[in-house]
């Protein structure tokens, strides 16, 4: 144990991708991980047997983001994280940025609306009370864009620049609590600005993009302050096991590196989503508009010719 109350962990070898990933799995993000792509599998499967067609890109998408999160949790990246400050950053990112794009692309609440059972009259099954709770004023306010965008911001400064990291980081519990909330501030963040799910907060496709341009400079600067920092910022990261050969300030730079590099990669992948929504948007809207003409013969290109005609025989 450290003075910060913590393992070391100095029986660990130097990093290397071999023996890096072996299997150690943290039992919290396992269970919940499984929960989820079983959950997730059987209401596809109750779809597919109704004879209802749920995308397969969904589905894909949705089980890369929880391997993505089983990938820095429940193998030996997570021992990493707690010793060396660029495999936590690696951790952070990817459970806060990559994890929670790929499960909203995924669709989970739509499917669990067509896939629960509607319950009885006068009864609430588990379908109503997910239906309650996406209607409720507690949705309302978690996924507005002025309680969403200063959480995110937050989650990076008042973390790691305050006490606050290094008592999370003092104990396993802390550090799965500061992922659980990593996950949940990268969900409800980009729930509104992915639009895939019902919620209650469903602006524009430009209002969409101008939430997300309006967090990510924010993680190019926490980056940016880790890379030009002269001394370590992080006290849980301020002494590595010596059989690791790294040093803590090189370490740190990475981290940030990795902080800085990652407030990119995500925003091109939101932004392309975006893109293609929009389009599809437009191309359902021409289409209503043409099924709508069809069906009272142009009665509104019509009445504007005549409006035309009325206005020329009045200037006559």
């Amino acid at each position: 144990m450290d003075h910060s109350g913590h393992g070391t962990m100095t029986d660990l070898p130097p990093f290397t991708l071999g023996r890096g990933l072996e299997w150690s799995a943290d039992p919290f993000f396992l269970v919940a991980c499984l929960l989820g792509l079983g959950l997730y599998g059987w209401g596809v499967v109750r779809l597919v047997r109704r004879g209802d067609k749920w995308p397969v890109g969904r589905t894909v998408a949705y089980v890369v983001g929880v391997l993505t999160i089983m990938l820095v949790m429940c193998t030996g990246l997570n021992d990493y994280g707690m010793v060396m400050f660029s495999v936590h950053m690696v951790q952070h990112m990817v459970i806060s940025m990559l994890s929670p794009i790929l499960v909203l692309l995924g669709a989970p609440i739509t499917l669990a609306l067509r896939a629960l059972p509607v319950a009885g009259r006068g009864r609430k099954g588990p379908r109503e009370l997910l239906l309650a709770l996406l209607h409720s004023r507690y949705m309302r306010v978690i996924t507005h864009p002025v309680f969403t965008i200063p959480l995110f911001i937050a989650s990076l400064y008042a973390l790691y620049f305050t006490p606050l990291f290094d008592f999370l980081m003092g104990s396993k519990t802390g550090h799965i609590a500061m992922m659980v909330h990593f996950l949940a501030v990268g969900l409800v963040f980009f729930w509104p600005i992915m639009g895939v799910d019902p919620g209650p907060h469903r602006p524009g496709h430009l209002m969409r993009m101008l939430e997300l341009f309006a967090g990510m400079p924010f993680h190019a600067f926490f980056g940016i302050a880790l890379m030009m920092a002269s001394a370590p910022m992080v006290e849980a990261y301020e002494n590595p096991p010596a059989s690791l050969g790294i040093d803590a300030l090189s370490d740190q730079s990475a981290a940030g590196g990795i902080a800085w590099a990652f407030s990119e990669v995500p925003s091109v992948l939101v932004l392309l989503a975006l893109l293609f929504q929009w389009y599809r948007s437009e191309q359902r809207q021409a289409r209503r508009k043409d099924r709508a003409a069809d069906r009272d013969g142009d009665r509104e290109l019509a009445e504007y010719n005549a409006y035309l005609a009325s206005l020329n025989a009045r200037g006559n």
